[in-house]
């Protein structure tokens, strides 16, 4: 009788139970598990199906009617435009922005900052790519204004996401440019600063704001604005500031 009232119990709970699709930009990858896990401490009936992307593609795929409900963007171009053709249903706002930062396996000489990258030791440099990844234009950007891109676009090895290009940078190449937030995962604290990985001079490249909406298709439907809601939270706020983010 008592298995009977756990499978019954179990089933009503899954009945009840709502999901939440989210689409994610890939530098968020290492900060959301702890963030819907704090989401989940009051929203226990919510369960957060995350799809992680580089913004570019998450956004063709929303705009060819992908299910997502919510839209965590690495910056704030691809919302505004959703919000601007009326896919999204709020206005953008920033909810983190993020840092660039070069990372190798092995151990560099970090004092020449970006220059680094133009030795001639160095013959791989992962970069996510620029098209469809918004830190991936923020690194050309960078070097372009310290006047290197010229000297080293021909090293490129382009990842599809932030995250595949965290893996080549550590792998298939001698070093990469990162979202400086993957830095704080448990399996990335390895790698110290100063030792593999330092930061990139933020005056190099335009601040990376990333913004977050509601979209359409969670239109009235309440934990959707309760995960929004918690986004812009302090809590949530403290989180983000743990993974290397600034909050607004």
């Amino acid at each position: 009788m008592k298995k009977i009232f756990l499978v019954l119990l179990f089933l009503s709970v899954s009945l009840f139970a709502q999901k939440l699709n989210i689409a994610v930009a890939a530098n968020v990858s290492y900060a959301i598990d702890d963030l819907i896990k704090k989401f989940n401490e009051k929203n226990p009936d919510t369960k957060v199906l995350v799809t992680l992307g580089s913004s570019g593609k998450l956004t063709a795929q929303i705009k060819n009617g992908a299910p997502y409900e919510i839209f965590m963007a690495a910056n704030m171009k691809y919302p505004d435009t959703l919000y601007a053709e009326k896919i999204a249903i709020t206005e953008p706002i920033v909810y983190a922005q993020g840092s660039l930062a070069i990372l190798s396996a092995k151990q560099r000489d970090y004092s020449k900052g970006i220059n680094l990258v133009k030795e001639n030791t160095i013959t791989k440099i992962a970069i996510a790519n620029p098209k469809t990844a918004p830190y991936g234009k923020a690194s050309v950007e960078a070097m372009k204004n310290a006047k290197i891109y010229d000297d080293v676009v021909t090293k490129f090895v382009y990842g599809e996401s932030i995250s595949q290009t965290v893996s080549y940078a550590v792998t298939a190449a001698d070093l990469g440019f990162i979202a400086k937030s993957s830095l704080y995962s448990d399996k990335m604290k390895k790698y110290k600063e100063g030792i593999n990985w330092t930061d990139v001079d933020p005056k190099l490249y335009t601040p990376i704001n990333q913004g977050i909406v509601i979209l359409k298709n969670a239109k009235d439907k309440k934990e959707a604005k309760a995960f929004y809601d918690f986004m812009l939270s302090n809590e949530a706020k403290k989180i983000f500031k743990e993974y290397g983010y600034l909050v607004p």
